[in-house]
């Protein structure tokens, strides 16, 4: 059975170059954008009609190309480069020896997520702002917290520490043993 994350990571068709891209800290910042983006969007409707749909579309294409739209980090050991190495990992669980406590606090914190995604899509329909505002925090917030959780993932699987300098953002030797 295909889960949540391969799907999403089918979806963007992300290759090992555009991994290492999405690395810089410039991308995943700036990923934080794209759903504000977006809900801002869809809420401009009653402002400004039909121009909503290619504005829509254009967050689209940002949200498709954010993580190629920057150049591989000179060094991968910020907060957000290793969030991204981790989610790597995380994304391969099933060939690493992930600690089953990351995985379930990965599991819940994008339940958590999606939780936030109702009243964003309430706040969305019948345009109530803070119905939307809190359901664009409560779907974001635990989105941070999962790529907290990313940099933990990473760290134990690497022996690395957080913040130190990381030239290289090869991944660890896979699992021998299914």
């Amino acid at each position: 059975m295909t889960d949540i994350y391969r799907a999403a990571e089918r979806l963007m068709g992300m290759g090992n170059a555009d991994w290492r891209r999405h690395a810089n800290p410039l991308s995943v910042w700036t990923r934080f954008t794209c759903l504000p983006l977006m809900v801002l969007v869809i809420y401009a409707r009653q402002w400004i009609g039909w121009w909503a749909l290619p504005l829509f579309l254009l967050t689209a294409v940002w949200t498709w190309s954010n993580p190629r739209a920057f150049p591989p980090p000179a060094d991968f050991g910020s907060w957000a480069s290793r969030g991204t190495l981790g989610e790597r990992i995380f994304l391969a669980r099933d060939r690493y020896d992930v600690a089953p406590h990351h995985i379930r606090a990965a599991h819940g914190l994008t339940g958590l997520s999606a939780v936030g995604v109702l009243p964003l899509i309430y706040g969305l329909i019948v345009l109530n702002p803070w119905a939307t505002l809190f359901g664009l925090v409560a779907t974001i917030l635990p989105k941070v917290w999962f790529v907290d959780r990313m940099v933990w993932i990473h760290a134990d699987i690497t022996q690395t520490i957080p913040g130190d300098p990381l030239p290289d953002p090869t991944l660890p030797h896979e699992r021998t043993t299914p």
